[in-house]
């Protein structure tokens, strides 16, 4: 397999794929799509496929400006391109818009492959955020990218519709999962968590510029703040915000336990396409407080384990109110399996 990470618990099924998944995004990052493609991949094994990660580790690499913890491929055009002829794959994926993803695509549509993309990120939105750069250039680029794909796969409804009204169409409905057995409710509550003032807020994921983090770290509310997580912007949100707990990245039971002693889990995101952290939240028995917009309003459906309002503290407020058997219940219904599925079915012609 020439390099390819593959995950391989048993040979392919009759009638099994032979995929290769390319990306930018993976291991050490810590993020929604890395989390996502490394379980879809775990569990479209089990179903009798096989998927080779094809990411940045195998290459050559440089700092990503801005984010110098992300490693980005370099120079990694021939080299992709004999890795994909050595593996054979009958279906290509890919999952990102990086290096790796433009490399991909351009082998694709020079040996006439078909492949399907998806749409994890609004990159028009988050370069906008960071450079200003005119949110319908990013978008022409997006079109660009993402049209010859026979399927661009998308988390939600609401992001289906909009990438319609952005021009693009080709796109397939792709549903996340949360592992309830790893994010479930009663785990011992975390040193540094356990003197801290009730109520605890707690907020999961990149210390970076979209996800919009003044937004939770500003609320004046009661109780203790707390950020789990690394990012750019680590050093500069802890100068600036004192008063709150910046506790790194945690992982596994370490990120768990932090989910399930909180009080409530607030999002403050306005661009995430998904936030896989709430449903990680939920599952812990930990309300969501969100803004309602796209994302929240496709993941929080339900009233009794989420609550959305313009006003973020008015959401943490109705939050605290909340059963935490409701959350509970409510995140049970995302399983990783059907997740996998339906990745796979999208695959097809």
């Amino acid at each position: 397999m020439a390099g390819a990470e593959s995950i391989q618990k048993g040979g392919l099924s009759d009638g099994g794929m032979n995929i290769a998944c390319v990306t930018d995004a993976w291991k050490p990052q810590v993020n929604g799509v890395v989390r996502t493609l490394e379980t879809v991949a775990r569990e479209a094994e089990a179903l009798g496929h096989r998927i080779h990660i094809i990411h940045p580790g195998q290459f050559r690499t440089l700092p990503c400006p801005g984010y110098p913890e992300i490693r980005l491929a370099a120079g990694c055009r021939r080299e992709l391109g004999r890795r994909l002829e050595a593996l054979g794959a009958n279906r290509i994926h890919i999952a990102t818009e990086g290096p790796l993803g433009l490399a991909a695509r351009r082998w694709c549509l020079r040996n006439k492959q078909a492949f399907t993309t998806s749409l994890h990120t609004r990159f028009p939105e988050y370069l906008h955020a960071r450079c200003r750069l005119p949110l319908s250039w990013g978008w022409k680029a997006m079109r660009w990218f993402h049209g010859p794909a026979r399927g661009v796969m998308v988390a939600t409804p609401s992001l289906k519709r909009e990438l319609r009204e952005r021009g693009i169409t080709n796109t397939r409905s792709w549903m996340r999962g949360v592992d309830t057995k790893l994010f479930r409710p009663g785990l011992p509550v975390p040193a540094a968590l356990g003197d801290l003032p009730r109520p605890i807020l707690l907020c999961v994921g990149r210390v970076s510029v979209e996800k919009n983090l003044p937004a939770f770290l500003e609320l004046e509310c009661p109780g203790s703040k707390v950020v789990v997580g690394d990012g750019p912007r680590l050093e500069k949100y802890r100068a600036r915000y004192p008063q709150a707990l910046f506790t790194g990245a945690k992982f596994g039971d370490d990120l768990a336990a932090c989910y399930a002693a909180a009080d409530i889990f607030v999002f403050p995101s306005r661009t995430d396409t998904f936030g896989l952290v709430m449903l990680e939240a939920l599952a812990c028995g930990t309300p969501v407080a969100a803004f309602p917009v796209p994302g929240p309003q496709d993941v929080l459906r339900d009233p009794r384990a989420a609550s959305m309002d313009s006003d973020l503290s008015k959401a943490a407020a109705r939050a605290l109110t909340l059963d935490r058997g409701d959350c509970r219940r409510y995140a049970e219904q995302f399983g990783w399996e059907r997740c996998a599925r339906r990745f796979v079915r999208n695959l097809s012609p």
